[in-house]
């Protein structure tokens, strides 16, 4: 199963000149992917580079329904700080994802980011990343998918 799932990492805060051409790569990427037999898609949830990719893997869903929107929450109550629109968009990607599963089934506690990243790269493939800087818990996770063998995209190069 491994060979056709992704999982995305990125950051969440994203500079508002960037988001065309970000949205335009990642939707090239996963369409490039569907291509290879990439069909099932992890997200995160996170606010930011996890909501845009999940919302690029809904839009390609349409066109081929074979695509699958996997949602892997850290924690039971993620959104519980965020603004209200943010937490609309939340609810709405969890009752639009194929799979949503709670790595785990407390509130939020320090670490459970990491647990959540771990268990994307373990179920993956691939990585698709919008990394730009070096000390983040996206750098995190993308050293731990090259570590686990994962090809790692860049959506943040070029």
């Amino acid at each position: 199963m491994r060979e056709n799932t992704a999982c995305f990492t990125g950051h969440r805060n994203i500079q508002s000149a960037e988001l065309p051409r970000l949205m335009q790569r990642l939707e090239e990427t996963i369409s490039e992917l569907v291509g290879q037999g990439v069909v099932n898609f992890w997200s995160g949830g996170a606010t930011g580079f996890d909501t845009l990719a999940a919302f690029a893997v809904l839009t390609a869903k349409k066109q081929n329904p074979s695509v699958r929107l996997m949602m892997a929450l850290p924690c039971l109550n993620q959104d519980e700080r965020w603004k209200a629109a943010d937490r609309q968009t939340y609810k709405h990607l969890l009752d639009n994802a194929d799979e949503v599963v709670c790595v785990s089934e407390q509130p939020y506690f320090e670490g459970c980011m990491e647990q959540r990243n771990i268990y994307l790269v373990r179920q993956s493939g691939v990585c698709v990343a919008y990394m730009r800087r070096g000390r983040s818990g996206t750098s995190q996770t993308v050293r731990l998918a090259r570590e686990h063998g994962l090809t790692v995209i860049n959506l943040a190069e070029n």
